[in-house]
């Protein structure tokens, strides 16, 4: 925003903000509307307009009793390009997927021209692999919906943190696995063009890997989220147990299990200080990756604890939003073609 010259004196600071070219000749009585002592502001629209568009149902869970709708909130910038778009998955400890959550990075996403949809999925007391199978269903419904909303369907990533940073790598990882394909839109491929995961889990069975042993204790507890998600409470004929009482299926349930096969440009990011998903998750899967040869980055966030307010700065918020960028890609111009009917929502 920048005001006329004639204005400033005794009213602002000569270091407010310089004054604009087009203006510096303009006399602002010539001005529709204007009247002695009017503040005239010229105004740039470099940014687009973001559209929030909420209450999405992007799959359904139907049971015995009922049918579940599973949520997502789409942003979506109000331009005719054609857009990249970014699934965000949250966090919460296995237990909550408060998909509404870590505005700041998304609304940066979606300034930069993604199309950011964040999305809950199931959590405890629903079992692995149905989180996995939500967030493949909605990648699923982005590509089968992509001219609704100017979604270049061939450039779908996906972003997370903690148990989101679990689920976004699964995702990576699992690429065209059609074992975990379930639900609608099944003509769709559930596979992610790029990936990123802030503090996130590889592998559930080590998730506190060198912290000390009253920690150790709790996650080799039988009630502890990763084991509820792995083999659920013990209830009727189920005996439920401690993460690793079946150590196969354990690790089909983190990315650990699913290193073979192509993968997808990945960015891991975790605090040398998080005392609640030990960095070495992020350590050795970044080093299983490399030694197959794939593309990966890995960045620690020096002092940063799990989810602290480090994670919400510009420094990482403008970290990931280039990054993705780069291995994304930017939206591609349409001036004057329309990427569907509502493409400019």
């Amino acid at each position: 925003m920048k005001f006329h010259s004639l204005l400033y004196a005794g009213m602002f600071s000569t270091t407010f903000l310089a004054v604009s070219p087009c203006l510096a000749n303009t006399d602002p009585v010539s001005l529709p509307g204007y009247a002695t002592g009017a503040h005239v502001m010229h105004v740039t629209t470099n940014d687009p307009q973001i559209d929030q568009i909420g209450g999405v149902i992007y799959s359904q869970i139907k049971n015995m009793r009922a049918i579940r709708g599973l949520r997502m909130t789409v942003l979506v910038p109000r331009t005719n390009d054609l857009k990249p778009a970014i699934v965000y998955v949250p966090g919460g400890g296995f237990t909550s997927a408060d998909y509404e959550k870590f505005f700041e990075m998304r609304s940066a996403l979606a300034k930069a021209g993604f199309v950011v949809a964040a999305a809950e999925y199931r959590v405890v007391p629903d079992r692995f692999p149905a989180p996995l199978e939500d967030g493949k269903a909605a990648v699923r419904y982005l590509r089968a919906h992509a001219s609704d909303y100017g979604i270049d369907p061939k450039r779908i990533g996906v972003l997370g943190d903690s148990a989101g940073g679990w689920l976004s790598q699964l995702m990576a990882t699992t690429g065209e696995e059609h074992l975990y394909d379930k639900g609608d839109y099944l003509d769709q491929s559930s596979a992610v063009q790029a990936a990123v995961s802030l503090y996130g889990i590889s592998d559930v069975r080590n998730i506190g890997a060198g912290f000390p042993e009253e920690i150790q204790k709790i996650h080799s507890s039988p009630a502890v989220t990763e084991a509820l998600l792995v083999n659920g409470p013990a209830f009727s004929t189920s005996p439920g147990g401690p993460v690793d009482a079946d150590p196969s299926k354990a690790l089909q349930a983190g990315s650990m299990g699913h290193l073979e096969g192509a993968k997808p440009p990945i960015l891991l990011m975790h605090g040398s200080a998080d005392h609640l998903v030990s960095p070495v998750q992020s350590k050795q899967f970044f080093e299983a990756l490399k030694k197959h040869g794939d593309h990966v980055e890995y960045i620690i966030v020096e002092g940063a604890g799990h989810g602290d307010n480090r994670w919400y700065q510009p420094a990482i918020i403008n970290q990931v939003v280039e990054w993705f960028k780069k291995n994304l890609g930017v939206p591609i111009k349409k001036n004057s073609e329309r990427q569907g009917l509502n493409a400019n929502l």
